[in-house]
């Protein structure tokens, strides 16, 4: 099993920048992929970026430019730094890990950003 706690949430205005980190504990040795969704009100969960090791790094088309994931050396921590941020990246953020990109069954709580105009 995999334990996934999050941080970082919060409120800031357009064109501000926070700073997501997620800390898995437990089986480490499972987490070879781990990254980001959120999900609106309304709306789907849907990738943000994710980062497998190894360096492969995703991004979804939305924060290409904007966002930069990264993983620490240890490989127990994830980040999200988001810039640039508008209200439409208003949503619930999750961090996810797994074993693969088709196998990442772990997920967190969640933790709310909201991006005023």
């Amino acid at each position: 099993q995999v334990q996934l706690v999050e941080s970082g949430g919060g409120l800031v205005q357009a064109g501000g920048s926070l700073r997501l980190s997620c800390a898995a504990s437990g089986r480490i040795s499972s987490t070879n992929v781990m990254g980001w969704y959120r999900q609106a009100p309304g709306k789907q969960r849907e990738l943000v970026a994710r980062v497998i090791r190894g360096g492969s790094i995703n991004y979804a088309d939305f924060v290409k430019g904007r966002f930069t994931i990264s993983r620490d050396n240890v490989g127990n921590t994830v980040y999200l730094q988001m810039n640039s941020l508008k209200p439409e990246d208003t949503a619930v953020y999750y961090c996810n890990a797994g074993e693969s990109t088709r196998y990442s069954p772990y997920w967190g709580r969640g933790t709310q950003v909201t991006v005023s105009p």
